[in-house]
C-alpha cells in the first residue's frame, strides 16, 4: 500500500533561519559562513586578504560564468595553478555551478598534466600564460578539452587549435549565481577528483564527494578545536587531500587561511610570525627540516596546534618541535586519500605514546582485520579498515584497482547484522597497523613497501625512526634490494644532519648495531648531499631513491 501525505507550507522561513542551517554541499562551506560573518577575513595571498562576501561573490560569478559557456552537471574543471586566490575561486565556484574540480600539482610537467586531463575526461582548464606555453603540444591530445580559461590573460588570447581561450576576467564578468540556478546536486554526487602521486605506476584518480569533504571538514575542525579566531597556513599542496582540507575546515569554521608557496623552509617561518598563524599542518619531511631551524620566539606564542599527516612523525623530531614549542598543541594524524582523515592522537596522549597514530577521528570507525577479514586481537598486526562518510567513491575510470582497495565490509563487523541487504564499502588501506589494549593504534608500514630479509618482515618507517634518534643524520630513507641470501638488504640513503659537512657512516652503523636486532641493520648506508627527492604531495619519495639505487648499481 501507498500512502501519500500533502505537506502545506503556511509562510516562508524567515532569513536567520536559513542562515543557521548546516553545510551540506561543499561550496555551502563558503556561501553560509558569509551569510553568518560577511566581513571576515576569509583567505589571505601575499599582500591581499579578502573577505568571506568578497569570496563567495567571485566563487558565484565563476559559477556562473562557467554555466554561461555550456558547462554540464558532473564536468570535471582541472585546475594547474599555484597556490593563489584565483585556485581558490575556482576549486569551490566548480562544485557551484555543479561541476567537479580537478587540482594538478602544479610541480606536473606537461606529460603529467596532458595524462590526468585525458584520463578524467577534463572540459575546462584553469591555468596561467606561462602554464599554458609549458604544456606545449600536450592539449593537442587532449579531445575532451574544450576550453581553456587564463587567469593573466595579455590584451590578445593565444589561439589554440582545438579549444576556446576565455580570460578569468571576462569569466567573472556575470551577475553572480541566485539560488535555484545551475544544475541540481546532492551531497553524494561527485566534487573533486585527486590524483596520488603515482609512485608505483600512472597516478590514480580518487573520486571524493560533497558529503566526503564536507563530513571530513566538520570532524577534523571538531577535535582541533577550529573557529572564526584561527588563521591556518596552507602551505601543502593544494592537490593533495590534506591540504585542501586546510580550506574546507577553515570554510567550515570561519577561520582565515593563509596560501603559502615557499621556497625554503624558513619561508614557512616567517610567514606564520608575520601572520600569525594559529594552526600548521604538514607532512614529516617538511617537520624534520623545520626542527632544525631557529623559530622566531613570538611564534610560539600564537601557534596553538601543529599537525602531523603523509607518515609517522619521528619522535626525535617530534621531541625538537616540542621543546620549540612548549605550549603549542601536537595533533599527529593518518589519513588516507581514498578516505580523507582516518585517525588522530590527542595532545594529552603523546607523552604516554608518541608512536601511536591516535583513535578513529569523529564519525569515522577504523577496523583492524585479518586477511580472512576477522578482527585482530591486540597488538596483532592487520591491515587498518576505514567504514563511514568520509569513504570515497573510487578510481576514476578503473574498476580493477577500485576493487582492489574498496571492498564491502564482512557480514557480523561493526554493526552489519546478516540481515542487512546491501552491502557498506570500505576503504582497505593495504597499511599494516597494530591496535594496544586500549584501543590505541600504531602504523607498522604498507604493505608494499615492506621489506623482507632474514625471514623476518622490516617496516621502514621503523629503521628510519631509529636512524633519526641517532641524531647523525639529517634526512633518511630505508628500502630493501634483491640479496641472493637474505631475500632483501636493508639499503639506507641518508644526508647529514645540520651543520655537518658529511654523513659519519662508520658511527652511524655503530649506532644501528647498538639499537637494532642484527636483521633490522642496514647492509649499506649512502650519504648524500640533500635534501632527499619529494613526491608531489611533498614526502621523501623512497620509491624514486630505490629504483636510482638499483640503476647505479646495474651501470656498475
Amino acid at each position: 500500500m501507498r500512502y501519500f501525505f500533502a505537506i502545506f507550507h503556511l509562510s516562508t522561513p524567515a532569513p536567520s533561519s536559513r542562515r543557521m542551517r548546516e553545510s551540506i554541499l561543499l561550496h555551502e562551506l563558503v556561501g553560509l559562513t558569509a551569510q553568518r560573518t560577511p566581513d571576515a577575513p576569509a583567505v589571505t595571498y601575499g599582500p591581499v586578504t579578502i573577505s568571506y562576501t568578497g569570496l563567495n561573490d567571485q566563487v558565484e560569478r565563476f559559477a556562473a560564468g562557467l554555466l554561461s559557456s555550456g558547462l554540464q552537471r558532473g564536468d570535471r574543471v582541472g585546475i594547474y595553478l599555484e597556490k593563489r586566490l584565483e585556485t581558490v575561486v575556482a576549486s569551490v565556484g566548480a562544485p557551484a555551478a555543479g561541476g567537479v574540480f580537478v587540482p594538478l600539482n602544479p610541480l606536473l610537467k606537461a606529460e603529467q598534466v596532458g595524462y590526468i586531463l585525458r584520463d578524467c575526461n577534463v572540459k575546462v582548464l584553469v591555468t596561467s600564460v606561462d602554464r599554458l606555453a609549458a604544456l606545449g603540444d600536450a592539449l593537442a591530445e587532449c579531445p575532451d578539452l574544450q576550453r581553456v580559461v587564463l587567469i593573466d590573460a595579455p590584451a590578445s588570447l593565444p589561439a589554440l587549435p582545438a579549444q576556446s581561450v576565455s580570460s578569468w576576467a571576462a569569466l567573472l564578468d556575470h551577475a553572480p549565481l541566485r539560488p535555484g540556478e545551475g544544475h541540481r546536486v546532492i551531497d553524494t554526487d561527485m566534487v573533486a577528483i585527486l590524483y596520488t602521486s603515482g609512485s608505483t605506476g600512472r597516478p590514480k584518480g580518487v573520486v571524493l564527494s560533497h558529503r566526503n569533504m564536507v563530513a571530513g571538514a566538520k570532524s577534523v575542525a571538531s577535535y582541533l578545536g577550529n573557529g572564526p579566531q584561527d588563521t591556518l597556513l596552507a602551505a601543502l599542496p593544494l592537490s593533495f587531500d590534506a591540504g585542501f582540507s586546510q580550506l574546507t575546515t577553515a570554510f567550515h569554521s570561519g577561520a582565515r587561511v593563509v596560501l603559502l608557496n615557499y621556497l625554503l623552509p624558513r619561508d614557512v617561518l616567517k610567514t606564520m610570525e608575520r601572520e600569525r598563524v594559529t594552526g600548521l599542518t604538514a607532512v614529516p619531511p617538511l617537520y624534520i627540516q623545520l626542527s632544525q631551524l631557529e623559530w622566531p620566539a613570538t611564534v610560539a606564542q600564537h601557534l596553538r596546534y601543529f599537525a602531523n599527516t603523509g607518515g609517522r612523525m619521528p619522535r626525535e623530531t617530534l621531541q625538537l618541535l616540542r621543546g620549540k614549542l612548549p605550549s603549542t598543541q601536537p595533533f599527529l594524524m593518518y589519513g588516507l586519500t581514498e578516505a580523507f582523515r582516518s585517525t588522530y592522537l590527542p595532545p594529552e596522549e603523546v607523552d604516554r605514546r608518541p608512536d601511536s597514530i591516535g583513535k578513529a577521528i569523529p564519525n569515522a570507525e577504523i577496523l583492524v582485520l585479518r586477511e580472512d577479514g576477522t578482527p585482530c586481537e591486540a597488538d596483532e598486526p592487520g591491515e587498518l579498515v576505514h567504514r563511514g562518510a568520509l569513504v570515497g567513491m573510487g578510481y576514476w575510470n578503473d574498476a580493477e584497482k577500485t576493487a582492489e582497495r574498496y571492498k564491502p565490509l564482512p557480514v557480523g563487523l561493526a554493526g552489519r547484522p546478516a540481515g542487512l541487504q546491501i552491502p557498506e564499502l570500505a576503504v582497505f588501506s593495504g597499511d599494516t597497523v597494530r591496535r594496544d589494549a586500549e584501543g590505541f593504534l600504531y602504523f607498522i608500514g604498507r604493505r608494499d613497501e615492506m621489506i623482507k630479509t632474514s625471514g623476518y618482515r622490516v617496516s621502514p618507517t621503523e629503521v628510519e625512526e631509529v636512524l633519526y634518534a641517532t641524531q647523525l643524520v639529517g634526512e633518511c630513507a630505508a628500502f630493501g634490494v634483491d640479496h641472493p641470501s637474505l631475500g632483501q638488504a636493508i639499503q639506507v640513503i641518508a644526508t647529514p644532519p645540520s651543520g655537518a659537512d658529511a654523513l659519519d657512516v662508520p658511527a652511524l652503523m655503530a649506532a644501528c648495531k647498538a639499537r637494532m636486532p642484527a636483521y633490522m641493520v642496514p647492509a649499506g648506508v649512502q650519504g648524500v648531499a640533500g635534501p632527499l627527492p619529494r613526491n608531489p604531495n611533498g614526502k621523501i619519495d623512497r620509491k624514486r631513491l630505490s629504483t636510482e639505487w638499483v640503476q647505479r648499481q646495474q651501470e656498475h
